[in-house]
């Protein structure tokens, strides 16, 4: 959830094929996604059972070893998208779907292998002044939540006339007070933090494998680090808290509960690829003083940046947003994750639903974006597992916008981005010998390529034209026979 949401009450070219269709100690917590397919999708706001048919029909066939998923939680009623992050109780029954559906998609998407991560809002509650009642039917009022909470379990920090944050600058504003009119949960409430682990643990019990854990800049590290002990096995975490320059409270003082979102990388990488030259990314990540890779979470876009940043790139930008993505998912920094969006025209759309709010199942590419299947950032997905661990090597630019390296031994990426074709030119790769499908431009199945394959000679090197705008990458496991 971003600082500037508005207030609940008020209310170029596409590359060829690319759009085919107190201190706590040791909280249980997974500081990294485990196993080697590591790269998230984050299907905003789908339903459940269209999720449960996407792990078994696209993420886990592509490689893609989690899928985030919208807060499950009963939450305030209406058509915009951030309903759900204004929670009325903890019952897993919203828009998206019954606790009974959920669960069929926890189980479906396991069976698929393909982990499950749910967005938690654990900050607050409602902003709605009058109360009223949620999706499920449990009534509530702004500070009172029957059989959850009461007036007591809440901050009231009496500033700025409202109780909301103004200047985050000032870190017991940012984390006392209320964001756009949310009832702030008083974490450091011993009863407070014992029922936000009762939530987390009844998805854990439902199967779930880890949490995005939102606005968590807006409570302290130590009491995240204390509901996350008080959970019943380990999960993987992953927090949002938003750098801003200046600001007293920092990304890096809650890596010690799990990874954290870096937001400088996507409005790092949209400016390079926007107005500066792909050849500045030789050290992107740590080295533009971005978090350690190990406990950053990084994207091009999310639900928020897309709505709320015009510095980053968006599905909007298609075939430039594409060559990004491919980008991430080649380059050895943090956790990746990819956006699947729905369309929207006015920053407060809800996704595609009925008369009554409740989330249609999805139709990709008809009121969903579905960049997820995407077929350059699909098939990246898989470059991605094959190259996990391996260092960069064989750095090449022009000075300019032409890049390409390798993931040493088993992967080769080259980008385009200038104006014009690069042709004639050779690579040097540093792969085995063999003939390797050109994943940007096909899918590698069942020892066939759909698109160009790549030649690697007995030294390494292969001979290619890279049109403008556009890239080719090869990797160990899509080698033909």
């Amino acid at each position: 959830m971003r600082k500037r949401r508005l207030h609940p009450a008020i209310a170029l070219a596409v590359i060829a094929g690319l759009l085919a269709p107190g201190v706590v100690t040791a909280p249980p917590a997974v500081a990294a996604p485990t196993g080697g397919k590591k790269v998230i999708a984050n299907l905003f706001e789908w339903n459940w059972p269209s999720v449960a048919s996407e792990c078994g029909s696209t993420l886990g066939p592509k490689g893609y070893g989690f899928v985030q998923v919208s807060p499950p939680q009963e939450h305030v009623r209406g058509n915009q998208w951030w309903v759900a992050y204004q929670p009325v109780s903890y019952r897993i029954e919203s828009r998206k779907g019954t606790r009974a559906q959920f669960k069929s998609m926890v189980d479906a998407c396991h069976a698929a292998g393909v982990k499950v991560i749910v967005d938690a809002v654990i900050n607050h509650m409602s902003g709605q002044d009058n109360g009223g009642v949620g999706w499920a039917g449990s009534s509530y009022q702004h500070h009172v939540y029957p059989g959850i909470y009461q007036a007591q379990d809440f901050h009231y920090c009496g500033r700025n006339g409202n109780n909301d944050i103004v200047n985050y600058h000032d870190r017991y504003e940012v984390q006392n007070c209320e964001l756009v009119n949310l009832s702030d949960l008083k974490t450091e409430s011993d009863y407070v933090r014992s029922r936000l682990a009762a939530y987390l643990n009844d998805l854990l019990s439902l199967g779930v494998d880890g949490f995005r854990l939102d606005a968590s800049k807006h409570m302290p590290a130590a009491d995240i680090g204390n509901i996350l002990s008080r959970l019943s096995r380990p999960a993987y975490i992953v927090q949002e808290v938003i750098y801003g320059a200046g600001e007293p409270i920092t990304p890096n003082e809650y890596t010690g509960n799990g990874d954290v979102h870096e937001f400088r990388y996507g409005k790092d990488l949209a400016r390079v690829f926007r107005s500066e030259r792909l050849a500045y990314l030789r050290n992107f990540g740590e080295g533009w003083g971005h978090l350690p890779s190990g406990v950053a979470s990084v994207f091009v876009d999310n639900h928020d940046t897309q709505r709320d940043d015009g510095g980053v790139l968006t599905y909007r930008d298609r075939g430039i947003y594409a060559l990004a993505n491919a980008f991430m998912l080649a380059w050895p920094y943090g956790s990746p994750t990819v956006m699947s969006s729905y369309t929207f025209n006015n920053r407060d759309a809800g996704p595609p639903s009925d008369g009554n709010n409740k989330t249609h199942n999805t139709v990709c590419y008809s009121g969903w974006e579905c960049e997820h299947r995407w077929q350059v950032i699909a098939n990246m997905v898989g470059f991605r597992n094959a190259t996990e661990g391996a260092g960069v090597s064989n750095w090449y630019d022009n000075g300019n916008n032409h890049i390409a390296f390798s993931r040493t031994g088993r992967g080769y990426i080259t980008i385009n981005h200038e104006g014009s074709a690069i042709n004639g030119r050779s690579y040097y790769t540093g792969l085995p010998a063999g003939r390797y499908c050109d994943v940007i431009h096909g899918t590698f199945t069942n020892g066939t390529c759909s698109g160009p394959v790549i030649t690697v000679d007995a030294n390494g090197w292969f001979s290619a034209n890279i049109p403008a705008h556009d890239a080719l990458a090869i990797h160990q496991t899509a080698r033909l026979p």
